[in-house]
């Protein structure tokens, strides 16, 4: 009896062709949830954005300063000779930008280069504010200037800055009046033509001055 022949499946399936092979599909990545470490730094730029907003309330000055290449104790020992009115961040210049993005300090946007420190000044008196700086500099032979700084609106160089430092005070202001007051009719003119925002500032000088002495309303 002759064996009967079987002939399984895959006997008379043709042989692979490894050149006609499909290529595998890559597996697709897992969704990744956001990491700790970003949502960190999302949470700390927000913070420094509202920092500066906050800093940027009653401020009457705005002004960047070069740091590069100051060490953290000049840089603590800087903080220390401002004055009270005086509030110094380090910020990175994107985020301060935001910050100002679409308000009178956004004139401040050619300092947004480099490493800045910000220095914001809360009060009308702004040469005490910026002398400290100078005096620092000077101390110290540092390269280290203002990079730029708004005032009223106005966009002030590093050139520009001696308009700012030499800026009479509210003390020079006074007495500037009071002579005008003591001498002839014409220096009281002048004084009078003077720029409005520094008018008002003597007149609410003179004002503040009868009130102490009792001569208001007499």
């Amino acid at each position: 009896m002759e064996a009967a022949l079987v002939l399984s499946p895959l006997s008379l399936t043709r042989p692979a062709n490894p050149f006609l092979s499909l290529p595998t599909r890559p597996a697709s990545r897992p969704y990744r949830l956001p990491t700790i470490r970003s949502a960190i730094s999302r949470v700390k730029k927000e913070e420094t954005v509202s920092t500066v907003k906050t800093n940027l309330e009653n401020c009457y000055l705005m002004a960047g300063i070069s740091y590069k290449g100051l060490t953290v104790k000049q840089f603590q020992d800087l903080r220390k000779a401002l004055p009270d009115s005086t509030k110094l961040i380090v910020a990175k210049n994107t985020l301060v930008f935001k910050a100002i993005e679409g308000t009178p300090w956004e004139a401040l946007k050619p300092c947004m280069t480099g490493m800045n420190a910000w220095l914001f000044v809360h009060s009308e008196e702004i040469p005490p504010a910026i002398k400290p700086y100078r005096d620092f500099q000077r101390e110290r032979k540092l390269e280290n200037d203002f990079t730029g700084a708004v005032f009223e609106g106005k966009f002030y160089g590093p050139g520009d800055f001696k308009a700012l430092e030499t800026m009479p005070t509210r003390l020079e202001i006074y007495a500037k009046l009071l002579g005008s007051l003591k001498g002839p009719a014409s220096n009281l003119v002048g004084t009078i033509q003077a720029p409005a925002r520094e008018l008002v500032m003597t007149l609410q000088a003179y004002v503040h001055k009868l009130e102490e002495s009792g001569g208001g309303g007499q």
